[in-house]
């Protein structure tokens, strides 16, 4: 196996790096509205000199690089998409955009990448075609899906496909990834109860919507307690709670949602039968109606366990880097899911933890530790020239 040169950058490649993750920062889009994102990341490929595909998937943007003349191809992904959260982590280069942050790194991600292209077409040794693939809508909204069904590996066909995330839970220099599951499978639900309103003074005038959607909230939690086995990993959680308007009203209806999590598929199902038949049957017994929404929108995130232990290999092998050899399945979902069940692949943990920034996903106060840009960058670039050396 070819060793791994360390991977250093210069300061005015880390600087650059910088600057475009804080002015990707500033400009947060949500879902399939990353028009000014991915105008900014179609702009740096094409300097680079890579083909450059843009409108994949609704915002999806893929830059090409080709060297050599290998048939071999890899694709190396990063999400574009923020949240619909607003701004408290005080930085200079906040949020722009009332309501939109971006709280999970995916400005880091992006700018990872970006370095990481950058270095690659500067690159002798490089033998064999890598495509760049960011991607819209990582939260909640299946990009990657999306990206699949416009024609993603139809148009840019792969041997293997490699994602990565910042993870404030590894400390900054670390990385890792395990040779199966690496996060869990995403579903929703929506609950609606519907009884008869009545005066709050006088309950039994009407049947209580509201009491009744406590009980269902109640019971649901047995379904991980008592109908998943104990060995599995199982999560079913009520998230919000709406219904009534004035203090002394009971409502004709009242409605609940939340999010189920599960990585074997035969719980996925149980999850959804248990849920219905509760809700169904709580309502039936206190009098109400009730409808249920029930999605399931991700897929659990499987590394290929060849690929895994390849990516293990190179975070192995550089130098600076240290590869954290048990890391615990997450329960958060992760769409690129979607592209592991196309083709083989591995998605990967960079650590980014440290006093200064303690901060979770999704947190109002999160901001991404820019020290780990070229830990990352470094680690994009290791693999796809092991992957692509020269025979």
């Amino acid at each position: 196996m070819n060793a791994i040169p360390s991977i250093t950058f210069s300061n005015e490649e880390i600087e650059d790096a910088v600057t475009w993750r804080r002015a990707l920062h500033r400009i947060p889009e949500i879902a399939y509205e990353e028009h000014d994102t991915s105008a900014f990341v179609a702009a740096r490929l094409k300097e680079f000199g890579l083909e450059v595909r843009t409108g994949l998937g609704g915002t999806g943007v893929v830059g090409t690089l080709r060297r050599g003349t290998s048939s071999r191809v890899i694709g190396l992904r990063a999400d574009m998409d923020a949240l619909a959260i607003e701004e408290a982590s005080g930085v200079a280069y906040a949020s722009t955009r009332p309501g939109r942050m971006h709280a999970c790194g995916h400005d880091g991600h992006m700018a990872m990448l970006l370095a990481a292209a950058r270095r690659l077409a500067r690159s002798e040794t490089l033998d064999g075609t890598v495509h760049f693939i960011f991607q819209p809508a990582e939260e909640n909204e299946g990009g990657a899906a999306r990206m699949i069904a416009d024609g993603l590996f139809r148009e840019f066909p792969v041997d293997s496909v490699f994602g990565m995330h910042n993870w404030p839970g590894l400390p900054l220099g670390r990385a890792g990834l395990t040779t199966g599951a690496m996060m869990a499978a995403f579903g929703i639900f929506d609950i609606t109860v519907t009884g008869r309103g009545a005066h709050g003074g006088m309950p039994h005038q009407g049947i209580d919507p509201i009491a009744c959607l406590f009980q269902i909230g109640s019971a649901l939690q047995t379904i991980a307690s008592r109908n998943v086995s104990p060995m599995a990993s199982s999560v079913v959680s009520v998230t919000t709670v709406h219904g009534g308007d004035a203090w002394n009203v009971i409502p004709d209806s009242c409605r609940m949602t939340g999010t189920v999590r599960w990585f074997d598929p035969a719980v996925g199902d149980l999850i959804e039968t248990r849920l219905r038949a509760i809700a169904e049957g709580v309502a039936a017994a206190m009098g109400c109606t009730v409808t249920i929404d029930y999605q399931r929108r991700y897929p659990p995130t499987i590394n290929d366990a060849d690929e895994a232990r390849f990516v293990q290999g190179v975070l192995r092998d550089m130098p600076g880097l240290v590869l954290e050899e048990t890391v615990e399945p997450s329960m958060g979902a992760e769409d690129f899911a979607f592209m592991l069940n196309e083709r083989p692949g591995a998605y990967l943990w960079v650590g980014q933890g440290t006093p200064n920034h303690t901060a979770g996903l999704h947190s109002p106060r999160y901001d991404f530790n820019d020290d780990a840009l070229p830990l990352g960058a470094a680690v994009w670039v290791a693999l796809a020239e092991r992957k692509l050396a020269p025979a």
